[in-house]
């Protein structure tokens, strides 16, 4: 399976596993990670002090949104379709959950799309490409340092 179809699943499981966890643990953690991966795309993007100065408001801004989106939203609809749940609902609450998770989807795309917009404003489309690939790298390497402490 290639890398591109693995990694928006652990991106979900990473998020999906953190529902687990206290908030202020969820928090530490997402903060070493958000610190880890600032640093890490502050290396690979070699912005200018301009572009950085407009560049950081923005993809905070989108990263803190998409967290939101994915982790209150997620969190509502994984708590309905446990193992048991998922067996007992009927056919309308499966409709309604499958409608409100596309919608989920719906405002995750639109999200995207502005912070796209507003990126171009800012980086160059090579930058740009730089940022989406930088930001792959980083999901593999954090990938694998789960999986090398999951293997200890």
């Amino acid at each position: 399976m290639k890398i591109k179809k693995i990694l928006p699943l652990f991106m979900f499981l990473i998020t999906f596993s953190f529902y687990a966890q206290n908030d202020k643990n969820l928090d530490e953690k997402r903060d070493k990670v958000k610190a880890y991966k600032v640093s890490f795309l502050t290396t690979e993007l070699e912005l200018t002090s301009t572009e950085a100065e407009k560049f950081w408001p923005i993809y905070n801004a989108f990263d803190d949104k998409q967290f939101e989106l994915r982790h209150e939203k997620m969190k509502a609809y994984m708590s309905r379709l446990n193992d048991d749940n998922i067996n007992s609902i009927s056919e309308k609450e499966a409709a309604t959950l499958l409608a409100q998770i596309e919608s989920t989807d719906k405002e995750l795309y639109l999200l995207r799309e502005k912070y796209m917009s507003n990126l171009k404003k800012i980086l160059s489309a090579k930058k740009i490409l730089k940022l989406k690939k930088s930001e792959d790298d980083f999901n593999r390497k954090l990938l694998k340092q789960y999986r090398d402490k999951a293997g200890k």
